[in-house]
């Protein structure tokens, strides 16, 4: 078997698993786009009910207030840490793309290096093939020449 046609199962498992990381790092930033996304609204939501006047509120209405603002404070920071979690799950992702990557591109190069030496292999091979066939048809020429006597 020819050395660079063994590198095409490699190769082909090389592709398949930069594939597979890609596609897991597409679904971790649309993950990380959803998080961000609702840390977003959250905050909005937060602003908007902080920012709402309330006329002729009682003690007990700005306690339950003060608690419900906390609480969405509380979700605005849980959902932060989401979206930072989320954020290095897609930083790790990206890193394993990367190097997946570069797994596939030695591959390539290193079949790339096989088959531009089988080529000169091959090149060296049909230029001896020229010049025997060459030195041949000369030889015979030379002795078709030889039995005619020199005239043509």
């Amino acid at each position: 078997m020819i050395q660079s046609k063994r590198f095409d199962p490699l190769l082909k498992r090389a592709q398949d698993h930069e594939d597979e990381v890609a596609r897991d790092l597409a679904e971790r930033q649309r993950a990380l786009d959803t998080h961000v996304s609702r840390l977003d609204e959250l905050r909005r939501y937060a602003e908007e009910y902080a920012g709402a006047q309330m006329s002729a509120t009682s003690p007990a209405q700005l306690m339950n207030r003060r608690a419900f603002l906390d609480r969405l404070d509380s979700a605005v920071a849980q959902q932060r840490k989401t979206v930072d979690n989320n954020r290095e799950k897609v930083d790790a992702e990206r890193a394993r793309l990367l190097l997946a990557s570069r797994d596939k591109q030695v591959l390539e190069q290193l079949a790339a290096s096989y088959r531009a030496q089988e080529k000169v292999v091959t090149d060296r091979r049909d230029q001896r093939e020229m010049d025997d066939l060459g030195a041949r048809r000369s030889r015979q020429s030379q002795r078709e020449d030889g039995e005619n006597g020199g005239a043509p």
